[in-house]
């Protein structure tokens, strides 16, 4: 008995496979799309993405072109393949500006480049445009129940990107004066991801990173330039200080402004 009981699942599964094999031999894009639905709804979406792909463009005018495109991006989406969902969504959108999947068209077009969003090191193409998107998406539609998840999904973005330049930043620091003034460019890559990101959890380490780079730049400067660049240090230090009292780094701030105050006055 158990031995026929195991041979069922097998009968099902062959007889779902030659109907699917049917379905993509038939020429007829209804039959093809009503069984693409079933197969989306059953989470089948390779056979869905598949079938989809196929009668969306014949589909088209018609009263099942719009869900068919919709649900061939989402299908890609379910497939983790967040590019394609993206282009799909996107043409959706663009040809139904109002239509009925309209508000997660745009959500899930940005929201698929979040899920994709490479850690800081890398490349960051895809959350720079998942950023986009989801900005797009709140000013279209800015009374939908999911703002809160497309305004969280970008300060975390964003929080990602200033983390790569914070990265940028403090590899150039390191450099010091190898092949020119790289703590110069440190100082100019911190104030521009301060000034692009002004709410960033990241804002205290720039402005110290800033002390630190332009300590080392008076220490390393010429006589004539020294003392004009051990005072801006010293304001540097009472910036910073002001700002973040409490700050994790204010030893080591103190013992810069020490050397610099010391500097600055002779």
């Amino acid at each position: 008995m158990r031995k026929y009981l195991f041979l069922i699942p097998l009968a099902l599964l062959a007889a779902s496979c030659t109907e699917y094999s049917k379905v993509l031999k038939s020429r007829d894009s209804d039959y093809k799309f009503e069984y693409a639905k079933k197969a989306f709804e059953e989470k089948k979406y390779v056979q869905a993405q598949t079938l989809l792909s196929e009668v969306y463009t014949p589909l088209r005018g018609t009263s099942k072109g719009e869900e068919s495109l919709y649900l061939l991006a989402m299908s890609y989406f379910e497939n983790k393949d967040y590019a394609n969902s993206n282009v799909y969504f996107k043409t959706y959108y663009t040809r139904y500006p109002k239509g009925k999947y309209a508000e997660d068209a745009r959500f899930y077009s940005g929201y698929g480049f979040y899920l994709d969003s490479p850690d800081p090191q890398l490349d960051q193409t895809n959350t720079v445009k998942a950023i986009e998107e989801l900005q797009n998406f709140m000013e279209y539609f800015p009374r939908s129940e999911r703002v809160e998840t497309a305004r969280n999904a970008i300060f975390e973005m964003q929080d990602k990107l200033t983390l790569k330049e914070l990265q940028n930043a403090q590899l150039y620091y390191n450099l010091g004066n190898y092949l020119g003034n790289n703590y110069e460019s440190a100082i100019i890559v911190s104030q521009n991801a301060l000034k692009d990101y002004p709410y960033s959890k990241y804002r205290e380490d720039f402005e110290m990173l800033i002390l630190k780079s332009k300590f080392q730049e008076a220490r390393q400067s010429v006589a004539e330039k020294m003392g004009d660049r051990y005072r801006d240090v010293v304001d540097e230090y009472y910036s910073f200080i002001n700002n973040y009292p409490e700050s994790k780094h204010r030893k080591e701030a103190e013992t810069i402004f020490k050397i610099a105050n010391r500097h600055a006055s002779n």
